[in-house]
C-alpha cells in the first residue's frame, strides 16, 4: 500500500468509522450531570452523521486557512494534511452529543446549527455556523462532543483529525498559533451572544441577528439586502432566548416599522442601520402587532 492510499484508509476509517462507536445501539453516554451520575441521552440514528455522498475527495491546508481566514505558513508544504470534504444532506449530524472526539470540521459550503441537549430533552440552539466556521471544539477538553451539529441545508465541511493538527502545530508554531486565534474567535462570538441575551430586548435582539445575518451573506459573496433565512422561527428563539411567537411578532412589527421585508423565510433588509441600533420598539407599535404575530406563528 502507498502513502496515498495508506491516507486515505486512515481518513476514511477515521470518519466513516463513527459508525461502529454506536453500531450497537442508539443511546450514547453524556457528561456527568454534576451528582456523580451518568445521564443517558437517546440520539436520533447517529449512523445518519455518514454522509452519503461526497464532492471532490481532497482538501489540504490551503482549503482550511483560506475558508477561516488565516495565512498560511509558506514554509509549510501543502500537503503536510491530507483532509478530506464531506458532503451532507439536510437534517443529517456532523457530529453528536456524547460522540468521541476525533475532529474539527471546517464549513465549506452550506447551513447548519449546533445544539444542547437538556435534561428535559429540549434542544437549545447554540450557533448557526455557516461558511468559513470551525466546528467542534467543544470536544477537546472533554474527549466528547458536548453538543452536536446538523446540517439545515445540504452542505460540506472539511474534516481536520485533531491529532494530527496537532502534529503539524508542533512542527509548525505558526500554523498552531493561527488555530488558537480562530478557536478564542468562536469563543468570543459566544461570549457576545451571552452578553446580548443579558442586556438587550426581545426586539433589540431579533433585529441585532437579522443585521448579522446580513452582515455574514454579504462576507459570503450573496446579498445583504435579500436572503432567505435557513432556521425555522422556533430555532431562531431558542437561539436567542425568546419564544416562537415573540420572534414571528416582533418580525412583523419590524416590518411594519420599514425597517424589514418579511414573506415566510424571505428577508428584505430597508434600513440597516435602524437594526443595528434599535433598543426597544415603540409600546404601541408592540400591542398592535402583538395578534398578527402570533398568527404568524401557529403557521411558521
Amino acid at each position: 500500500m502507498n502513502e496515498l492510499e495508506r491516507k486515505t484508509s486512515d481518513i476514511e476509517e477515521t470518519h466513516e468509522g463513527t459508525e461502529p462507536h454506536v453500531a450497537n445501539s442508539k443511546m450514547l453516554t453524556v457528561q456527568n450531570n454534576g451528582n456523580g451520575n451518568q445521564k443517558t441521552q437517546g440520539v436520533a440514528d447517529i449512523r445518519r452523521s455518514v454522509p452519503d455522498t461526497r464532492v471532490k475527495p481532497w482538501a489540504n491546508l490551503q482549503d482550511v486557512c483560506e475558508l477561516l481566514g488565516i495565512p498560511l505558513d509558506p514554509s509549510i508544504p501543502n500537503e503536510e494534511l491530507q483532509l478530506h470534504y464531506l458532503r451532507y444532506r439536510v437534517g443529517q449530524f456532523i457530529y453528536a452529543v456524547g460522540q468521541p472526539f476525533e475532529m474539527l470540521y471546517v464549513v465549506s459550503t452550506g447551513f447548519l446549527k449546533t445544539v444542547m441537549i437538556g435534561d428535559d430533552g429540549n434542544e437549545q440552539v447554540l450557533s448557526f455556523p455557516m461558511k468559513g466556521d470551525l466546528l467542534g471544539i467543544d470536544g477537546i477538553h472533554l474527549h466528547h462532543y458536548s453538543s452536536e451539529a446538523v446540517a439545515l441545508s445540504d452542505c460540506t465541511v472539511i474534516a481536520i483529525p485533531f491529532k494530527a493538527l496537532n502534529a503539524v502545530g508542533k512542527s509548525y508554531p505558526a500554523l498552531a498559533h493561527a488555530m488558537y486565534g480562530i478557536i478564542s474567535r468562536e469563543l468570543k462570538l459566544e461570549t457576545a451572544m451571552v452578553a446580548m441575551l443579558g442586556s438587550l430586548s426581545a426586539e433589540a435582539r431579533v433585529a441585532r441577528f437579522i443585521a448579522f445575518l446580513s452582515d455574514r451573506f454579504g462576507d459570503m459573496g450573496y446579498s445583504s439586502k435579500k436572503f432567505n433565512l435557513r432556521m425555522t422561527r422556533k430555532e431562531i428563539g431558542s437561539y436567542l432566548g425568546m419564544q416562537l411567537e415573540t420572534v414571528s411578532r416582533t418580525m412583523s412589527s419590524l416590518a411594519a416599522m420599514g425597517f424589514i421585508s418579511v414573506d415566510q423565510r424571505a428577508i428584505e433588509i430597508l434600513d440597516i442601520q435602524a437594526l443595528r441600533t434599535l433598543r426597544r420598539l415603540p409600546p404601541s407599535q408592540g400591542r398592535s402587532d402583538k395578534r398578527n404575530g402570533t398568527r404568524r406563528a401557529q403557521s411558521d
